[in-house]
């Protein structure tokens, strides 16, 4: 590793301030994709500054159905949060098949959803419950994050500070992990609230996470696994890669989203 300059921040205020006056900083949550770039010297950051001992960045709380998590909180605290197990269970299944315990007790949620890894579970999460993003500046709807691998509509220097979301009717996730890693080769998301039906794809598409709209028109008719029988997934959009086909993943799109609407209404 190349040499760089650690700052354990206290507050977000200071953490910005820090940002904004280094060369080049990045921020780091759970450090599981910083951390290894830099080991790699693919990264060579002026300045780490670390976000995790911020208090006001973490917590659960759930208020009549909206629920705000801290972007601090790790995946281990929403896995076993009673509060978002009652709200929203599927988010809480969702958080303990990340990973390892190590990996479930150090990494957090908004370092995730800022990283946008293509095959990252909690994007999936925030695009089919039509979660809201907070930053230290203002607030983005999940439809207006992702924006391709990778990439997000944060800006330089943005913080993101929680997220909060409506607790569904049914919600259900289900995923293909890859054995080794245990990131999603085809994770699908389906929630069914005041929004109507949402499906959300992460591991499979070539470019980040999406929304399946013929799976939404199929299940807000009849929200049943076998309305997805007469959906079907192209692959002419989906990766491709020595873990699989874009064909393979256009089947585990169609069975991962049947299993996730049975977990939905068990």
């Amino acid at each position: 590793m190349y040499k760089t300059n650690y700052h354990r921040a206290s507050s977000v205020d200071e953490a910005a301030k820090l940002i904004a006056g280094s060369d080049d900083g990045k921020l780091l949550a759970g450090g599981h994709t910083l951390i290894p770039t830099m080991k790699q010297r693919l990264a060579a950051p002026s300045d780490l500054v670390d976000l995790r001992h911020i208090a006001d960045l973490k917590g659960i709380s759930v208020d009549g159905g909206k629920v705000k998590i801290g972007a601090a909180t790790t995946h281990a605290e929403v896995a076993e949060s009673a509060d978002i197990r009652g709200a929203c269970p599927a988010l809480a299944h969702l958080a303990s098949g990340i990973g390892d315990p190590h990996v479930r007790n150090m990494g957090t949620i908004g370092g995730s959803i800022a990283n946008n890894d293509p095959a990252a579970d909690y994007p999936a999460a925030m695009l089919g419950l039509k979660a809201t993003i907070h930053t230290n500046s203002r607030e983005i709807s999940a439809d207006d994050f992702f924006l391709g691998m990778f990439e997000t509509a944060l800006n330089d220097g943005e913080i993101i500070t929680a997220i909060s979301f409506d607790a569904p009717e049914k919600a259900g996730y289900q995923k293909f992990p890859n054995p080794a890693s245990r990131y999603a080769m085809t994770g699908v998301f389906v929630a069914n609230g005041n929004g109507g039906v949402r499906v959300a794809v992460t591991g499979a598409g070539s470019d980040g996470v999406f929304r399946a709209g013929d799976m939404e028109a199929a299940l807000g008719s009849n929200f049943s696994a076998a309305a997805l029988d007469s959906v079907s997934v192209d692959p002419s959009n989906l990766l491709s890669d020595l873990h699989g086909s874009s064909e393979y993943r256009a089947n585990l799109v169609k069975v991962m989203a049947r299993r996730a609407v049975d977990a939905a209404a068990a």
